[in-house]
């Protein structure tokens, strides 16, 4: 491992329940052994954003993220940099969060759409791993998420996701499963699936931590 960071990429489609079981793993950990850094904090400014034929911004397109980024916060993190990004506001697409700093930890594990379909964030990671679920379980977490959380009706999260989410879903992430070398199914629970890989990324922790 040449006493360089874990690097693991966590992917999967909208609401497929890559945020629950981040959360989830990161109380498996103590803080200073594991970070997590989320795709979703380099997403571009609202005027930067494609247009769909209704006059509705597209957020599911890999465009719609500095990727470029992304992937060399990765490589600083990676190399044992500490990197800074503004937090992304949801539904204030306009103005610029919080300055959030990452630190880096033996455990990286970076988290979003379209992470496995960009060959230079690709190639980073030591562990890929897809989390899956059926379509209209996803859809309906995304309704209750989307309406509770973000203030959105329930007829524009219908018209996302059959214009906006799901074609992306079929473009730019179900190719790419195949090659993860984990896929989760989490229709119900992913409860056996983060005992495993909790599991095998303390083990790699312990084993970074005793070869410096």
């Amino acid at each position: 491992m040449e006493n360089r960071p874990y690097l693991v990429g966590i992917s999967g489609g909208s609401a497929s329940g890559k945020t629950s079981f981040l959360n989830a793993l990161k109380k498996r950990f103590p803080e200073n052994q594991l970070c997590i850094i989320s795709q979703d904090n380099y997403y571009k400014l609202a005027f930067e954003h494609q247009l769909d034929e209704n006059g509705h911004i597209n957020f599911d397109l890999p465009e719609c993220v500095d990727l470029d980024a992304f992937a060399e916060d990765i490589y600083k993190l990676h190399r044992g940099e500490s990197i800074q990004r503004h937090e992304y506001r949801f539904q204030h697409e306009d103005q610029k969060g919080d300055l959030l700093t990452f630190d880096p930890a033996p455990i990286i594990v970076c988290e979003g759409l379209f992470i496995f379909y960009y060959e230079r964030i690709f190639k980073q990671f030591d562990l890929k791993i897809f989390i899956s679920a059926e379509e209209e379980i996803a859809f309906q977490r995304r309704i209750k998420r989307d309406v509770a959380e973000r203030n959105i009706s329930e007829d524009f999260v219908l018209y996302q996701w059959k214009n906006h989410v799901l074609p992306s879903y079929r473009k730019y992430l179900l190719p790419f499963m195949a090659q993860a070398d984990m896929i989760i199914n989490n229709n119900t629970h992913f409860d056996n699936s983060l005992m495993v890989i909790a599991d095998y990324l303390y083990n790699k922790q312990q084993l970074n931590s005793t070869s410096r």
